[in-house]
């Protein structure tokens, strides 16, 4: 009975190596390995390794060494199918349906056709990385500028040596000449990445001309593709290689093979986004640091990043994208069980610009400040949103739910849920119960669920304030046509009737009286408005025909100082929020905008209480 190669990998990464061991053999936790004397001879001091993060065993007494397989192989007596049946069953992995003989061979027979096809293409990939290193080195003028611009960004000689930097030339034709001079066949050069089909004319031409080449170097240090940039405003500003037969997109980590012993000897990776981030914190002396290539965080990636270290500190770019890049990271290393932080520079740099000015000490302090995961990711989920606008609550609780649902870990997941309810002041104990079975099985969170379970709990009842204002201006024009020249969005945009006052607007701007039908159009078909509108467009005037406008107008004023002084206690529990983040992140700038906005708020919602109580 045999199992496809790709279930047999993925099941040994998967397999829990101490627990599969430790009934054979009582393991001690040292450093990151988990010793104990041998189960395979006799001995008195323990000579038995286990590396549960590589996936191996070794004992230095008698030999003896390999996988989860391999022990219960020997300490079982099992065949190897036996073994990955064990193993898959001790894991919870269900099999596959076994294979047979004859597809198995026809596999075996595809798989050495498309490794000799992936050495043939790697082989190429060093005659044109010695090719563009050489051209480096050279004397044409594009070349020297090349050199210039590394000498600019303060790149060393040394460190484009030790991440093997070179200049593809700007002509169409001069690496595929090479090619062809050290004998390439040309279908090989085509399917190499190297070069790019023109099919109007059936030629083949040069896939990177005229650009500084940082080529990605698999974990044993060969060449499988390449990351070009561009020297003047050619575009596109970056131009990586597509995928071939030696290279998967999503697979490999830029700069690992120079930083992975780094990574073990600090215990922990840096994580970022492009070449030239990473070459510039090398370059200051941070060592354990690999970049993932410029594409969204992998699966794959993660679990290599696993062979070297536990633990990770994202630090991509501070924009929107960056950040949403740094979200889509955490869900794939929190299945791997990373312990994670997340560095999110001060006014939006990257690494590359904030340790060129900063210097080393500079950026390990800053890094000393990164948030852990939870943090980053609930702070991250509210930017540009109010708890107390609840369609707003409803969105971030639902962007929070993937990373909640991805960590492996059942104890670390439920109060890290439970910090999640309190930071999104979710009280209601039905819809924490919901949400809790929604993530605690992992990744199948259904967002049309999610949003549906959040609006319906956190859907705000109107307050007195707004109804009696909306009473007061529905049935009375000129009194409507006052008050709404007195509102500012920020008055409304919180409560649970702001698209009656946003259709309102709507409505005079058109000239148009409201009415229950106009009115429901603007506002949509939610069920709860359905209600509403015929109710409050039912309200009876509360003045008669030719009375002054000056009482009514006066109890409209004040619950317009009422919704204001709400709006603004809504506004300044955000800031209070957004002040503890700027300090964790060492951004005195924002920090004093923040603080200069909190005062002049407190003034004015001192002043509006005072009008309040006044009346």
């Amino acid at each position: 009975m045999l199992y496809d190669q790709y279930f047999i990998d993925d099941l040994k990464d998967r397999a829990d190596l101490v627990r599969i061991i430790e009934p054979y053999a009582p393991l001690k936790k040292k450093g990151s390995n988990w010793m104990a004397c041998c189960p395979f001879h006799q001995e008195k001091t323990p000579s038995f390794s286990v590396n549960p993060s590589k996936g191996f065993y070794k004992c230095f007494g008698c030999g003896k060494g390999g996988n989860a397989f391999t022990f219960l192989m020997e300490m079982e007596g099992l065949n190897f199918p036996e073994a990955v049946q064990r193993v898959a069953e001790m894991n919870g992995v269900p099999l596959p349906e076994p294979i047979d003989d004859g597809q198995y061979q026809q596999n075996k027979q595809r798989k050495e056709e498309r490794k000799q096809l992936s050495e043939q293409v790697i082989e190429l990939n060093k005659i044109a990385l010695e090719f563009w290193e050489e051209e480096l080195q050279g004397k044409s003028k594009k070349a020297k500028d090349a050199k210039k611009y590394l000498d600019e960004r303060g790149i060393s000689e040394e460190i484009q040596k030790q991440f093997r930097v070179g200049f593809s030339p700007d002509s169409w034709d001069a690496l595929l000449n090479h090619l062809k001079e050290k004998g390439a066949d040309e279908k090989l050069i085509e399917q190499s990445g190297l070069v790019t089909l023109n099919e109007d004319r059936n030629s083949l031409y040069d896939r990177f001309r005229g650009r500084l080449m940082f080529p990605v170097l698999d974990i044993n240090g060969n060449p499988v593709a390449f990351g070009a940039r561009a020297m003047g405003d050619d575009q596109p500003k970056y131009l990586n290689s597509p995928e071939t037969p030696a290279y998967i997109k999503g697979q490999h980590l830029y700069g690992l093979f120079q930083s992975k012993d780094a990574l073990r000897q600090k215990k922990f990776a840096i994580l970022v986004e492009g070449y030239l981030d990473l070459i510039a914190l090398y370059q200051f002396g941070i060592t354990n640091v690999a970049a993932s290539l410029g594409t969204a965080f992998t699966p794959e990636q993660s679990k290599l990043l696993s062979r070297f270290t536990k633990k990770v500190v994202i630090n991509y770019d501070g924009d929107d994208a960056g950040i949403k890049a740094a979200k889509r990271a955490i869900e794939h290393l929190l299945p791997q069980d990373f312990e994670i932080k997340v560095l999110v520079l001060p006014n939006g740099q990257d690494p590359d610009d904030f340790v060129r000015a900063n210097g080393t000490d500079g950026y390990n302090e800053a890094r000393g400040r990164a948030a852990t995961f939870l943090n980053f990711m609930l702070d991250a989920s509210l930017k540009g949103r109010s708890l107390a606008n609840p369609k707003q609550k409803a969105e971030a609780i639902e962007e929070a739910m993937p990373i909640l649902a991805a960590i492996k870990n059942s104890i670390q997941k439920r109060e890290s849920f439970d910090q999640a309810m309190n930071f999104y002041r979710v009280e209601d104990a039905g819809l924490k119960r919901e949400l809790w079975l929604t993530v605690k099985n992992g990744h199948q969170v259904e967002t049309s669920v999610v949003q549906r379970q959040v609006r319906r709990a956190t859907l705000v009842k109107m307050t007195v304030a707004e109804q009696h204002l909306l009473e007061l201006i529905l049935p009375d024009t000129e009194l409507r046509d006052q008050v709404l020249i007195l509102l500012e969005e920020t008055d409304y945009d919180t409560l649970a009737t702001a698209p009656i006052f946003a259709a309102l607007y709507e409505l005079q701007q058109q000239k148009l009286e409201p009415t229950v039908e106009r009115l429901l159009n603007l506002v949509g078909g939610d069920e709860y408005f359905g209600d509403l509108v015929p109710l409050l467009m039912m309200s009876e005037p509360k003045r008669s025909a030719g009375d002054v406008i000056d009482d009514v107008f006066h109890d409209a004023e004040n619950c317009i100082f009422t919704l204001r002084s709400m709006a603004i206690q809504n506004r300044l529990h955000d800031l209070s929020r957004e002040l503890i983040e700027a300090e964790q992140t060492g951004d005195n700038a924002r920090i004093s905008h923040i603080v200069a906005e909190h005062l002049d708020l407190s003034k004015m919602h001192h002043s509006l209480l005072n009008k309040i109580a006044q009346t």
